[in-house]
């Protein structure tokens, strides 16, 4: 597969460079700079190839509405990441307070969710909606998932220990990552994706078994994967729009579009995330 990716960016290259029709050696220092520019964008990859691709990793915003402390909520994310980790799959956790009010335009809890993350919240119990409840919570795909914190604690209290209710929770918070990354209806007959947990759960969960299965492992890091390219190409479309624009004219910003369009207009649809449109300038 990498000689195959090879060879079709190496083509690329040569098909982008026929077409703007500017030889190397005219190239002014600001051309040159954006071609740079333009071609990190569109091919990371061949510029900074590591020789494998990327881990699978998500962000997770995590908005707690309960009464859980920051030392329990800790615990249950370490958890959480553990089992995602088991699966092969990264996890970057971001606690966003409850009424988050900072008017900080760079502040990660109140820019838009983008295509790698996941946006966790943390109720009380139970409430109605229009979503179908387990006792967990529900997850509500591609992105939003919410958990009770009252059913990890009284999972816990039921068994006879609080100091287990982080271990609970977390286990209960991969759980509805899951479903956000293997579909809704994915419940198993074994494993961390279990529709029911009873005390034959808890135990593999305090001992460190309560895991995703092998073959959802693959297809958590599949999805993941899938995930990540979107994003990537989002941030190269962006990314060369602007850069193309200024140093090559709207031509080049249409012709790089193409490359990616197909990929970007199915994710776009499942994900609902939109592109920006290229620069004002671009109306020749």
């Amino acid at each position: 597969m990498k000689i195959i990716r090879t060879t079709t960016q190496h083509s690329a290259r040569g098909e982008f460079f026929c077409y703007l029709q500017v030889p190397w050696f005219r190239l002014s220092i600001r051309a040159l700079a954006g071609l740079v520019g333009v071609l990190i964008f569109a091919f990371p990859e061949a510029i900074f190839a590591s020789g494998t691709d990327p881990s699978p990793r998500i962000r997770v915003r995590v908005n707690n509405y309960t009464q859980a402390s920051p030392a329990i909520l800790a615990g249950a994310e370490r958890e959480a990441g553990r089992i995602l980790g088991k699966a092969g799959l990264q996890t970057v956790w971001l606690d966003c307070p409850a009424g988050h009010s900072s008017v900080d335009s760079l502040d990660p809890c109140r820019k838009p969710l983008e295509a790698t993350d996941i946006a966790l919240r943390v109720l009380s119990q139970s409430t109605q909606n229009q979503f179908q409840d387990t006792l967990f919570g529900f997850a509500v795909v591609p992105v939003l998932a919410s958990v009770y914190y009252d059913y990890a604690m009284h999972l816990a209290r039921s068994d006879g220990a609080e100091f287990e209710i982080p271990i609970v929770l977390g286990c209960v918070i991969a759980h509805e990552v899951g479903h956000l990354l293997l579909g809704s209806n994915s419940h198993s007959g074994s494993g961390i994706m279990q529709g029911h947990w009873e005390r034959r759960q808890i135990r593999q969960a305090m001992t460190g078994t309560l895991l995703f299965t092998p073959e959802q492992a693959k297809l958590v890091q599949a999805e993941t994967q899938s995930r990540m390219k979107l994003q990537t190409a989002l941030l190269r479309e962006r990314g060369v729009g602007t850069v193309a624009a200024s140093a090559f004219g709207c031509a080049a910003v249409r012709r790089i579009r193409e490359w990616k369009r197909e990929f970007i207009t199915d994710w776009r649809s499942r994900l609902g995330v939109d592109s920006e449109e290229p620069p004002a300038e671009c109306s020749d």
